[in-house]
Formats: structure tokens, sequence, C-alpha cells
């Protein structure tokens, strides 16, 4: 199959990186994890930066590396795989037109073809006429841009991207979002993000990754939607709570009560005793007022304010509030509530 066929198997000092991914040619995937997850290693493995412990890696049908005998390990440079991190890494001698017909120039191709080529991916990315200026003359945003044009010049069978817009400022960020969507489209691309604005922003399916191994993967939003972890429930900004089905139902181990309207929930709720995780959002839960159904009591750890209100940390949940000016003390009970339309119910990872 062509595209990207890899499984990475490193040994790091707290725990080995096992992980399988496939990647269709032309297709976008996101990876996300928490911090020291395996994320970076797995993309210097692909990368060539990194040497396999196990496994083996096959770019668009070649092997590129394989630990098995006969073993092989390409060079970076002789994997068709190119990098592009948060530092653009531009050489600063260099215009940006010529930081872009780098690549193609040692591949082989005449000078002027390169350079008219650069001019052209300039251009695509929205940096048309800004040919002759060097990276010290260019803001940020602009030399990420240039980063972009000058990975696919040299027209890479894989792209990796290791959060290139994490150091921009968000209106510059959102720009090449946008435009790195449409440059990358029929491009077999491996994004890793913390952001899930981006892996819905640019890709197909994500996989997530913790303590080096895949633990949820599929399309985006359905994995977003159905966190099968913390860490995912926190990227997609969903509450999770963790218990066992009952009587069609959730309850948990402080005896609280979620019901679903959701028929897939109900469904994996048939059956007593099974490992499922309550997920709804901030947004979907209320303050309420006394006990009833799908309600329950929690303590207020802390209150931050928001852009449209106030966000509300409790020992069982997070709530928004649309009242800013709204106080409640940490250490207070509050009773919440949540209607069974806005609940799901979630295999646990």
């Amino acid at each position: 199959m062509s595209g990207l066929q890899a499984h990475v198997v490193v040994d790091r000092p707290r725990f080995r990186v096992d992980v399988a991914l496939d990647v269709v040619a032309g297709e976008t995937v996101a990876v996300m994890g928490p911090s020291g997850a395996g994320k970076s290693t797995l993309l210097g493995a692909l990368a060539g930066l990194v040497p396999l412990d196990d496994g083996e890696i096959e770019v668009a049908g070649r092997t590129v590396e394989q630990v098995s005998a006969p073993r092989v390990r390409l060079e970076p440079m002789r994997r068709g795989v190119v990098l592009l991190g948060q530092d653009p890494r531009l050489f600063p001698h260099l215009s940006a037109r010529e930081n872009v017909a780098f690549g193609p120039r040692v591949a082989g191709t005449p000078a002027s073809q390169a350079r008219a080529d650069a001019d052209a991916w300039l251009d695509r990315v929205g940096l048309g006429g800004l040919g002759s200026r060097m990276p010290r003359e260019l803001s940020g945003g602009e030399q990420q841009r240039v980063a972009i044009a000058r990975a696919l010049a040299a027209s890479p069978q894989v792209v990796l991207l290791d959060e290139p817009l994490v150091a921009l400022d968000p209106v510059t960020a959102s720009e090449i979002r946008g435009m790195l969507r449409e440059q990358l489209a029929g491009v077999t691309t491996v994004a890793v993000t913390h952001d899930a604005g981006d892996a819905v922003a640019l890709a197909e399916r994500l996989f997530v990754i913790e303590a080096g191994a895949v633990v949820q993967r599929g399309p985006v939003r359905q994995v977003l939607g159905a966190p099968a972890s913390a860490f995912v429930a926190s990227v997609a900004d969903m509450n999770r709570m963790p218990g066992l089905s009952v009587r069609g139902g959730w309850t948990d181990s402080a005896g609280r009560v979620l019901m679903s309207a959701d028929a897939a929930s109900t469904a994996l709720a048939a059956a007593d005793g099974v490992a499922l995780a309550a997920v709804f959002r901030p947004g979907d839960v209320r303050i309420a007022d006394g006990s009833g159904a799908n309600a329950w009591s929690a303590d207020v750890v802390r209150v931050e304010p928001t852009v449209a209100g106030a966000r509300v940390f409790t020992s069982a949940a997070v709530v928004d509030v649309a009242d800013g000016a709204a106080s409640w003390a940490p250490g207070e009970t509050v009773w919440l509530r949540v209607e069974p339309s806005h609940v799901r119910f979630v295999p646990m990872a």
C-alpha cells in the first residue's frame, strides 16, 4: 500500500514507544498525546533521526527502515520525508527564494528553474513578491510560511509536522492553518499537535498516544466526541466521569447516577457492571437547587473568569456559566444537573 506504513518501536528510559501507524497516500492524520508520551520520538523515528529498536517503516511502498534481517536503514535525506517543526530553521544567509529553492537545487534542478519554482511556491503560501527578503526581514509567521514552502518544494512523499503553529499568535496561526490545509491536500502527512482545532482543521483521522502506546484512534471528531481517556477529554474540553453501567444508566463509586438519551449509550449500558465513562460538555451542565434526576452534589474547587462568563471547577465536573460576576467559594457544595440528551457513555480505555 502506498502512503506511510510504520511500526515504530523505540526503547526509552521510562517506557517503550510501540506505535503502529498507517496513513493512506494523500491523507493527513493527527497525533496527540500528553507531554512525554512519545510523539517526538515517533516523528524522529519516521524522519530517520531516531533509530528503531524493532519494527519497520515503509514510505510510498519502499522500505526505508527495517530491524529484522536483512537490516535496512536509509539516512534521512534518502527517505522522501521532510520534518517541519516549531522553529522554521531557515538558512539565515539565504533569501526566502533561495531557501525554498535549496532542496530542488540539491536534487539537481537547474538554478533558474528552481528559483522560478520557488517564486511560485512563495506565491502559493501568500508571500508573492517577497522572495528577495532575508529571514531577518520577515515576521515569525512569514518565516513559517517560507519553511512550509521549502518543505513542499522538495516534493516529499511524506510531510511530518511537529506543532509548527504553536509559537505563532492566534490570528497568524489561524491564517497559516488554513493555508496548510490547502497546500497539504493530496500530500501524505503526519501532524503532531496539542490543539484540537488543528486536528479538526487539518486531519481526517486522529491517533492518541499515551505512555508510548496508541490508546484511541479513529475519525477526528469521533475520537474527540467520545474521549476514552482523561487526556482526550481535556483536549476535547469535555467532562469525563469514570464509572460502571447500571440498569441502563451509569453510576460511580460515589453513588451518582446518570442516564443518557443516546441510543448507542444506552446499548452500551444494557448489561450491568460494564466499565463506562459518562461524558458531557461543561456548557451543558447547570448549577441547580436541590437534588433530582441526573443531578449530583459537588464541592467547588475554584472559579476562573472566562470571556463568556466563568468556569467553575468542582470535585466532580467542570461547569461553564454565563454570569461572570457570580461567585462560589472554594469548598462550597453545589448541585449540578445535566440533561440526559447531553450525556453519552463511552467505553473506558
